[in-house]
C-alpha cells in the first residue's frame, strides 16, 4: 500500500497500539509568558551527551512558543494525574490558573506531583510533515520513582 491509500483513521488507530507514557512540555515564551501542552510523543535519545526528543503539531496555538523556547521541561505524569493531562491537551490560555508550578532552569515551569521532570536547553529543531521535531540536551532530571499515567488505544491504563 503506497502512502497516497492510507486510510488516516486506521492509520492512527494503528499507531494506538503503542502503549506510551503521557507527557506535559513546559516553557515560557520570549515574553515571559507560560506555555505547556499534553504529548505522547516523547523519547530519549543518547546518553552521552543526555538528549531526548518530543513533537508538536505546526498548527498548535504553542508552537511558537515552543520553536523560540531556549529551554523546556518534560513533565511525565504520574498516574493520578489525567485532569493536568487533559488540562494541557485542551486549548485555551489559562492551562495553568490553579497548578502550583515551580520554576526550573531558565525559569520554565515544572509541574507538582510528576512522575519524573527532564530540564532540557533546545538543542536542534527539525521539519518532521505537520509537526515539529525537537531535540534537547537533558541539563537536570528528577525521578519520584512514581508510576505513570499510560495511553494505550485511546484510553488512560495505570
Amino acid at each position: 500500500m503506497s502512502s497516497n491509500e492510507i486510510d488516516l483513521s486506521e492509520y492512527r488507530r494503528a499507531l494506538g497500539s503503542f502503549a506510551t507514557g503521557v507527557a506535559v512540555i513546559t516553557t515560557v515564551d520570549k515574553n515571559g509568558d507560560r506555555a505547556g501542552l499534553t504529548v505522547n510523543s516523547f523519547n530519549s535519545v543518547s546518553l552521552r551527551p543526555p538528549l531526548v526528543l518530543w513533537s508538536i503539531a505546526c498548527d498548535s496555538g504553542a508552537c511558537a512558543a515552543f520553536l523560540e523556547a531556549e529551554h523546556f521541561a518534560v513533565n511525565i505524569l504520574s498516574t493520578h494525574q489525567r485532569n493536568i493531562c487533559e488540562k494541557f491537551a485542551a486549548g485555551g490560555s489559562n492551562k495553568f490558573e490553579k497548578i502550583d508550578c515551580t520554576e526550573g532552569l531558565a525559569g520554565v515551569p515544572i509541574l507538582p506531583e510528576f512522575s519524573s521532570v527532564f530540564e532540557c536547553k533546545t538543542q536542534n529543531i527539525f521539519d518532521g510533515g505537520d509537526h515539529k521535531i525537537i531535540l534537547g540536551q537533558v541539563l537536570r532530571f528528577e525521578d519520584r520513582k512514581t508510576d505513570p499515567l499510560i495511553f494505550y488505544r485511546g484510553h488512560f491504563m495505570t
